[in-house]
């Protein structure tokens, strides 16, 4: 079946809004903030795709679904037919649906949003994946005979588990290595969960499984294994590392080391990993936030992430201190707008220069410089610079610095003649993702610097294809255990 409205009527189809849950609720709870589009609502929204013969949204996407198609599978209401499209190119679906930003790739490119509202892609996207999930069905893609061949990937978040699903569907025998406890990475650990449900994470990752990808936690490459001994003793035929960017940016001003200055990387995995938001039924592991004052430094998605975070645990405050105005935040609008309608303050043109304690080295004030904003900076956004005799002091209890990240030297510093750039991350080719070790591959935040879960997937696509290209002129091991 196709869509039978011309497009000048599907033009007139308002795109469908996510309903929430109320932001006086949310705000002091933990569940889910997007509740889904309903079948009446994903039905209307897919009658709402123009079909192009060239569909741009798809060149827009980082990992490649096929969405055309997959929408054209909503409308006809073969819902868990569309969630297997999705699947051919994209193994977390119920993830990308939820944190990808399709405002800046797939729906960005919609031809539709020329004039009217882009194409919902990440709802129905999301839609799907959630009813397959319910159904029980999952779709997964077949896996090919089996090569006889091993990859080891270093890492479990967005590019590593994207790396494996490809692999493993190319019959290949595929074992993640994770540092921590729980296979998922960032995914796991980094974004809170009414943002991404972590039973989410973990009903893919188990979907993984069931492809026939291996998961061993717990083990730290460049300590427990290093690569050598990976594609040595332990009977590897390839690795890729996907680790990410895992080392906390500070200010570098006097008082971060106060108690009470957090990294977000450590705010939100002491968060998520070690249940602060189930107190009392598990002991507070961060510093109280009931009843305090809390600031966040930045206005990335981690940034809103860490502010709003806070608020639930009870902050009297909760504030976001940013040296530029609030049209400059990196943040995904939709962020931002769940973040206002939480209560979250925004403070913006201000810039700490120094972080205050008591006499017991607890944080109880930031000194704060107020900005204004110059000519753009090589981001393309107006440059701060402070203005003489402003400075000021906000009275805190805890700051959380959300700045980025860098390149955990780890691996880079365990691995001989594993070329590194100035800044530390992994240097690979920009068509193979190999490194200057034969047959180790690097893709994701660790070459390119933190980016978003779809662009960390869409190096993870890239890497596996050139890995399968690499194994197939390398005839397997006679030591391997798969041979």
């Amino acid at each position: 079946m196709t869509n039978s409205l011309p497009p000048k009527d599907r033009v007139k189809i308002p795109r469908q809004e996510m309903p929430t849950e109320p932001p006086e609720v949310r705000q002091h709870d933990f569940h889910e903030v997007n509740l889904g589009l309903t079948t009446i609502q994903a039905h209307a929204e897919a009658a709402r795709c123009l079909e192009c013969r060239n569909p741009q949204c798809v060149s827009g996407c980082p990992v490649g679904v096929k969405i055309k198609e997959f929408v054209a599978l909503v409308h006809d209401g073969d819902y868990l037919g569309a969630a297997a499209k999705i699947r051919e190119d994209n193994v977390l679906p119920a993830v990308t649906g939820r944190v990808c930003p399709q405002e800046d790739q797939c729906e960005g490119a919609c031809i539709l949003g020329t004039r009217f509202s882009a194409l919902g892609i990440g709802y129905l996207e999301r839609f799907v994946a959630d009813y397959e999930r319910t159904s029980g069905k999952i779709g997964l893609p077949k896996r090919a005979p089996s090569t006889g061949q091993r990859v080891a990937i270093i890492g479990s978040g967005p590019a590593g588990l994207s790396a494996a699903g490809d692999l493993v569907t190319k019959g290949h025998d595929v074992v993640v290595f994770e540092a921590l406890h729980e296979p998922g990475g960032v995914l796991i650990y980094g974004i809170p969960e009414f943002r991404l449900p972590k039973e989410i994470v973990r009903q893919e990752i188990d979907n993984l499984r069931a492809m026939g990808i291996s998961f061993e936690t717990n083990v730290v490459i460049g300590k427990t294994y290093t690569i050598d001994e990976l594609l040595g003793e332990e009977g590897f035929d390839a690795v890729f590392i996907a680790t990410g960017a895992g080392l906390p940016k500070f200010l570098g001003v006097p008082g971060e080391h106060l108690a009470g200055v957090y990294s977000a990387n450590e705010f939100l995995t002491r968060v998520n990993l070690m249940h602060a938001n189930q107190f009392p039924d598990y002991d507070e592991p961060v510093y109280d936030c009931r009843e305090r004052v809390v600031a966040v430094v930045g206005a990335g998605n981690t940034a809103m992430d860490a502010v709003r975070t806070a608020r639930r645990l009870g902050a009297s405050k909760a504030m976001l201190l940013y040296r530029r105005s609030e049209a400059e935040m990196p943040a995904r609008q939709e962020e931002i707008h769940h973040a206002r309608e939480e209560g979250i303050e925004f403070v913006t043109l201000t810039a700490p220069l120094e972080f205050l304690g008591d006499e017991k080295g607890r944080l109880r004030a930031a000194r704060c410089q107020r900005m204004e904003l110059g000519e753009p900076d090589a981001s393309g956004r107006r440059s701060p610079r402070p203005i003489p005799d402003s400075e000021y002091e906000i009275e805190l209890d805890m700051a959380i610095i959300a700045l980025g990240t860098g390149a955990n030297p780890l691996v880079q510093r365990a691995t001989p003649n594993l070329a590194t750039n100035e800044r530390g991350y992994i240097v690979a080719d920009a068509e193979t993702l190999e490194t200057s070790r034969p047959g180790v591959f690097a893709g994701g935040d660790i070459v390119t610097g933190g980016a978003t879960v779809i662009l960390a997937m869409g190096a993870g696509r890239q890497a596996a294809g050139a890995i399968d290209a690499y194994l197939k002129s390398h005839p397997p091991r006679q030591d391997s255990p798969a041979s």
